[in-house]
């Protein structure tokens, strides 16, 4: 027997006119080239409604992907609702992909139309002979005084939306199902993969972040996200916003840690997220900056290292809050908030909790399985194995493929890549990714714990651990370590300091110092970069 409640789809548009009802007086603040720019809830939603009658206009095909290349902005905000709203589907293109990846997602997912910040006219115009599919370029000027191309697609984004009437699309898409966002993963082998969400996911991923066990967002917060909007839907914060009427804070294209730090002060924002290369660049300036109005620095991407948490900790009183995800998971699979059973416990003991990427939100189911066996291992903090996960804002397979794939087990849960245990308690520690980690005579070797050790030196800024080739053992770790600025270390001096932290065969047999590490488009650091630079890199024989 079914049950008898009303069936009303869960859509981007259902967020929108909530916000728009309940919360008109709330702002969007962007930060320009040219200073500071206050928009309320209702003149964000009057502008979106003159964009979706745009789109009507330019005849983008039902169900047409159109692209974003932008900043974080209220105009980029305005695109999340009018681009799904109308039924077209928004593909966020990812401003740091190298060329040839742009260009194929962007003929992969046969974008119509592109809107693009003119500030990134100078990249985005390199790719425009490319482009074969785009029938329009929309330029949104944010007062950068980057040239215009020369292409009889260009169309000015004021002069589009000043000629078109307000339009009423709350209806317009009646099926939840229905796809509304275009994500491509970031990938560093092979072709992206294209992610495409639904409303009924993006619904749900928004609501679930609305809870206290994940980041409780509410009318009261002010949310500055870092993570940007051209990447896993800046992990569904600006939907989440909205649907709560949390005040928005738009860094715009000044992602230095000084610009951040200002933006985060002067604007009071109570919650912020980023990858941990964000967080790292702010420690040395924290003391001059009042950031007491913080309640939540959420941090995902890469594992967060316990040192940099307890930076933050001791300089700001709040720790680093560590999330989890994936592009195919829209992305939150995890965020790590210290349960009640944990709060008289000393604050070393918290922070060894919260270097774990946490608890799934309801709506993310986990397990991890022996990677030969297939068999479910338990949640005792001790079985290590592959882990997966399922949930109703998941992918199922990628965009514009018959089958599922190799990244799904035979009965549908998503294959991360990674390795991880789960306590009793359900909180998720990463081992490593399954290509990460180093076999070394038959044992394996976490990266990730060899990092965080590294990067607990005084005078080490990143490191990075990858596997070399080794006559005797297969597999050794070699260190690849970044000195802090106006600091030298050698060699002997980090193996040294590791020697009472981990058995002698963890150790890394060489240490190398390099300039930075290198980072994949959303801040991760890119090991198979590393890996081929040091592919033949001879360890010590000793």
């Amino acid at each position: 027997m079914l049950g008898l409640m009303q069936d009303l789809p869960l859509t981007t548009n259902w967020i929108f006119d909530r916000g728009t009802q309940f919360f008109g007086s709330k702002t969007v603040t962007t930060k320009t080239v040219s200073g500071l720019e206050r928009k309320t809830f209702a003149q964000i939603a009057a502008e979106t409604r003159r964009v979706a009658a745009a789109i009507d206009g330019l005849g983008i095909s039902p169900g047409g992907r159109i692209g974003t290349f932008a900043w974080n902005t209220g105009r980029h905000l305005g695109l999340y609702f009018a681009i799904p709203g109308t039924g077209r589907v928004m593909h966020t293109l990812n401003i740091r992909y190298f060329p040839e990846q742009l260009i194929y997602t962007v003929e992969h997912a046969e974008d119509e139309a592109v809107f693009v910040d003119r500030s990134l006219l100078p990249l985005f115009g390199k790719y425009l002979s490319n482009l074969g599919t785009v029938k329009h370029i929309i330029v949104m000027d944010d007062g950068a005084p980057a040239e215009i191309p020369d292409d009889p697609r260009i169309l000015h984004y004021d002069e589009l939306i000043g000629a078109a009437e307000e339009l009423d699309f709350s209806d317009r898409v009646s099926d939840e199902r229905q796809a509304a966002a275009l994500c491509y993963t970031t990938g560093t082998t092979g072709n992206p993969k294209g992610v495409l969400s639904s409303h009924r996911s993006t619904w749900l991923h928004s609501f679930a972040t609305l809870t206290t066990g994940v980041f409780g967002l509410s009318e009261a917060d002010r949310v500055l996200p870092v993570v940007p909007m051209f990447h896993a839907n800046a992990w569904g914060l600006v939907y989440a916003a909205f649907m709560a009427g949390s005040s928005l804070v738009m860094p715009g294209p000044d992602l230095s840690p000084q610009g951040l730090l200002t933006l985060l002060e002067s604007e009071r924002v109570t919650i912020t997220a980023g990858v941990p290369t964000i967080w790292m660049g702010m420690v040395p300036l924290l003391d001059a900056h009042d950031l007491s109005s913080l309640r939540a620095i959420i941090c995902g991407g890469s594992a967060v290292p316990k040192t940099l948490s307890e930076a933050w900790r001791a300089k700001v009183g709040l720790p680093i809050t560590q999330a989890w995800g994936m592009t195919e998971m829209s992305p939150l699979g995890t965020v790590c908030t210290i349960r009640s059973e944990f709060a008289d416990l000393p604050e070393e003991e918290k922070a060894d909790i919260r270097a774990t990427c946490g608890i799934a939100p309801p709506g993310v189911e986990l397990r991890i399985v022996d990677a030969e066996t297939r068999e479910v291992l338990p949640w005792d903090d001790e079985a290590s194995g592959e882990l997966e996960c399922r949930g109703p804002w998941i992918a199922k397979q990628y965009y514009r493929t018959d089958e599922p794939g190799e990244q799904y087990a035979p009965d549908g849960w998503l294959r991360t890549g990674d390795v991880a245990s789960i306590s009793p308690l359900g909180y998720l520690r990463l081992v490593d990714r399954t290509k990460d980690l180093v076999k070394s005579g038959g044992e394996w070797i976490s990266s990730v714990d060899l990092e965080n050790e590294i990067m607990g030196h005084p005078k080490v800024a990143e490191a990075a651990v990858i596997a070399v080739p080794h006559p005797k053992w297969s597999e050794r770790p070699l260190a690849c370590v970044v000195v802090k600025p106006d600091e030298t270390l050698t060699r002997d001096e980090v193996l040294d300091y590791l020697r009472d932290k981990l058995t002698s065969w963890q150790l890394p047999d060489d240490v190398v110092f390099i300039d930075e590490v290198p980072k994949t488009s959303v801040g991760k650091f890119s090991k198979k970069t590393l890996r081929d630079r040091f592919a033949d890199h001879e360890l010590p024989t000793a």
